[in-house]
């Protein structure tokens, strides 16, 4: 239990202190002056000062906070701040710029772990080895019979699970020539997808080509130089981003139920689940929680980053800023969105339990 409650401070923690080094690594960067760097929230417990930044740790770990000198025109500057270092007298595309570090932070840091990641540990890849096949379907009526391992088709290599289904999903109703090894045997069939309702990961059901074949569930793992590790962490980030992407919208057009949201909570649970499986399944999670964190800060909602970067582009194409009546209603509206979200996903948390 306690290496749970210290898995879940270091991750979330962690995952929020980084997103806010990115502001503060952007506006020193830049020559803004920032009066407080903070290491969690609540009652200051220790730190120091170094130039004119107060570095402090504070009494509730759980994330921290970056204070910029003049985050609003009329805010009055700390001593020994001057008018240049003031954040809301800087151009759009300053301001634009800092507020776009946090979330960049957050997606820089999961690129960081899946380098590590796929580095250290190689990329476990699906063998096309048939695991089950399905009465009555093209595989059977064409001879495949579980254990077979697919090697090529028509003419083509296969080498993972996913080359295969590339192909039969590519398929226009044409028969396939399927080679596969069968013992020490190379067995060539004819197989002709059939169009089957199919449920994706979004619970749509989709009419796809499909053989009627399952995997075995066999891995190999295949180790990576340097930078073909970090050419995977890149790739591990733009396939994750879309499906989390894609997610919300499926949320936003109802595909996925508002009852699978879920908060805090839920993610402190997976935080949980994860620290007792090992140090490798832990920093993969925190790799994708980091993703999710920034995604959901670039949605154009006020409060949020993305909201704040809205307002900076619209003043760029107007040559002036938003009235503050304008962005005041904005923000209002932001926050009540915001929590209103917040209490859907703590409720769903809660009924989770009495399932």
């Amino acid at each position: 239990m306690v290496t749970s409650i210290l898995a879940v401070v270091l991750v979330l923690g962690g995952l929020i202190f980084f997103h806010e080094l990115g502001h503060f690594a952007v506006a020193r960067r830049l020559g803004m002056g920032v009066s407080v760097f903070s290491l969690g929230f609540g009652a200051r417990l220790f730190g120091f000062t170094r130039g004119k930044t107060d570095y402090r740790v504070c009494a509730f770990p759980l994330g921290g906070y970056v204070q910029l000198v003049g985050e609003s025109p009329d805010a009055e500057l700390p001593e020994g701040f001057t008018q240049e270092e003031s954040f809301s007298r800087r151009p759009p595309w300053q301001r634009m710029l800092v507020v776009l570090a946090g979330p960049a932070f957050n997606f820089l840091l999961a690129w960081l772990i899946f380098w590590g990641l796929a580095y250290s540990q190689g990329v476990q890849e699906m063998l096309p080895v048939i695991g089950q096949v399905t009465n009555a379907s093209a595989a059977e009526e064409a001879g495949l019979v579980p254990g077979d391992r697919i090697v090529e088709i028509d003419g083509q290599p296969i080498a993972i699970w996913d080359d295969l289904v590339s192909r039969i999903e590519a398929n226009t109703g044409a028969a396939m020539q399927v080679t596969v090894a069968r013992g020490r045997e190379l067995v060539s069939l004819d197989v002709t997808p059939r169009l089957q309702e199919k449920r994706n990961l979004f619970g749509e059901v989709k009419v796809v080509p499909m053989m009627g074949i399952a995997p075995s569930g066999e891995l190999s793992s295949r180790e990576l130089s340097f930078l073909g590790a970090a050419v995977q962490g890149g790739r591990q980030i733009w396939e994750v981003s879309g499906l989390m992407i894609m997610g919300i919208v499926k949320l936003v057009e109802r595909v996925i139920p508002w009852t699978d949201m879920g908060g805090v909570i839920l993610i402190s649970e997976m935080i949980h689940k994860e620290a007792q499986n090992g140090l490798v399944n832990l920093l993969a999670l925190t790799a994708l929680i980091s993703i999710n964190l920034g995604i959901l800060n670039l949605l154009p909602i006020p409060v949020l980053d993305g909201g704040h970067i809205l307002f900076f582009f619209l003043e760029t194409i107007t040559g002036r800023p938003l009235s503050p009546k304008v962005q005041q209603a904005a923000l209002r509206i932001g926050m009540t969105l915001l929590l209103m979200l917040m209490i859907v996903a703590t409720f769903n948390d809660i009924l989770r339990h009495f399932r």
